[in-house]
């Protein structure tokens, strides 16, 4: 009975030992991989940046990974949007198709107000149905007004319910200084637009339904025995370009929204309210060239790669995958490519529950004391409570925890009766089989 016990305490010992070893108060963050923190991007050898105008109105340049805008002129400046309305009208068609609400198959019904509406048309007959796939095309590649009436009914049952789901989206997105008063951008005084709101649609527009650019690259179009070329001349200029949209009325002037992509590298360009055509184009080219000519895209990770493991206290699992919530593509000047300087902050342990994608840091991206990006730091994964038992111990430990002598004096004193204790059963045990032998 006395060497049940014995065994019964030795083995408790031991337990306890194990427990406090691997708790997470001697736990430390693991790295998993090369920390990019650590990375020193190669030096540039291209040329310091050029002075750029651009002749419109308004203009930006941005990034289509990050968001970082890498050039602006009036960027805040509020124009008449004109067709431009039509990306944030097809960025909602895109949005239903992916909840399911929609489908490209579906029959859209031709009313007469879609039928009468002017401008630009793909030429759709009153009373017919016509596939949701092809109203599709006849927005993205001929700018159909009469297309973008149809749709909007097809979806919200008026003009005017589509033209609320319109703003709504338009605020979610961050275009908080824009405003639409139609689905196809006709004329219309309470309508209006900035170059970085709809450089911010574009982005998303771009980044969440990429299968929309095969579209806009189209170079042209044929509905009821009628062709149409597609708008965006700069399709025809430049390969890389693959997108977006054109516009025009007399109240704002000729806009072009153009993106491209060059090495994986995406830009989006956004001119308004040039004089005529020809400007529109030449000047969105000369921004999308002179943004891959003058920035260095430095990629960090990728989104959803495992950076690091923290400890979990008090969970069902011991440790966790944290990723970033977004790609780490960085843009710079090319000169100031080898100045970068990365920090991590993120916390020595997280206590459960903790949810999927719950934020637990931040990696900021510095060049001096200037934050070029700051980028979130999420949880790979949900990690429940433990049971009671684990929950219990953990909770000791987290105690004693706080006071790190009393978690060395009780390891200490552990160790000392782990020692006596078998000390004391290995004693015994040699004594029993003397007597046996006897």
């Amino acid at each position: 009975m006395y060497a049940v016990r014995h065994r019964v305490v030795l083995l408790f010992a031991y337990a306890c030992l194990v427990g406090m070893l691997t708790s997470p108060v001697h736990a430390q963050v693991k790295g998993r991989g090369a920390d990019p923190g650590t990375k020193t991007p190669e030096p540039s050898a291209a040329p310091r940046q050029e002075a750029i105008t651009v002749n419109a109105k308004s203009a930006v340049l941005m990034e289509g990974a990050s968001g970082q805008v890498l050039f602006a002129q009036n960027k805040d400046e509020r124009i008449a949007p004109a067709s431009f309305a039509k990306i944030l009208t097809l960025y909602i068609v895109y949005d239903m198709l992916r909840s399911g609400k929609v489908k490209l198959t579906d029959e859209v019904y031709i009313s007469k107000k879609a039928w009468e509406t002017g401008g630009s048309k793909m030429y759709v007959e009153v009373g017919t149905k016509v596939p949701l796939e092809e109203l599709i095309k006849g927005i993205a590649i001929v700018s159909g007004n009469d297309a973008c009436v149809a749709v909007a009914e097809h979806i919200s049952g008026s003009t005017e319910a589509f033209v609320k789901l319109m703003n709504n989206t338009a605020q979610k997105l961050g275009m908080t200084n824009s405003h639409f008063d139609n689905p196809d951008g006709l004329p219309s005084p309470q309508q209006y637009t900035t170059a970085y709101d709809m450089a911010i649609l574009a982005r998303s527009y771009t980044n969440e339904f990429p299968e929309a650019l095969q579209i806009h690259s189209t170079l042209e179009y044929t509905y009821a025995g009628i062709r149409q070329d597609n708008r965006n001349t700069l399709l025809r200029k430049d390969p890389s370009v693959d997108g977006l949209k054109t516009g025009f009325i007399a109240e704002s002037g000729y806009h072009l929204l153009g993106t491209a992509k060059r090495d994986e590298r995406r830009l989006i360009a956004v001119v308004m309210g040039a004089k005529n055509r020809a400007i529109r184009a030449e000047e969105a080219l000369k921004l999308l060239n002179y943004g891959y000519r003058n920035f260095a895209f430095v990629s960090l990770f990728t989104k959803g790669q495992v950076l690091y493991d923290l400890p979990v206290w008090k969970g069902q699992s011991n440790d966790l995958h944290i990723v970033p919530d977004e790609d780490g593509m960085i843009v710079v000047p090319a000169e100031a490519k080898n100045k970068l300087e990365y920090e991590k902050i993120v916390p020595a342990y997280v206590v459960a529950p903790i949810e999927k994608n719950q934020e637990i840091g931040k990696y900021v991206v510095k060049m001096g004391a200037n934050v070029i990006r700051s980028i979130p730091l999420v949880a790979e994964t949900e990690v429940p409570k433990a049971g009671f038992l684990k929950l219990i111990w953990h909770s000791i430990i987290f105690f004693l925890g706080r006071v790190r002598i009393l978690t060395y004096v009780l390891l200490g004193i552990v160790i000392v009766v782990l020692v006596v204790l078998t000390l004391n059963f290995l004693t015994r045990t040699r004594r029993k089989k003397v007597r046996i032998r006897y």
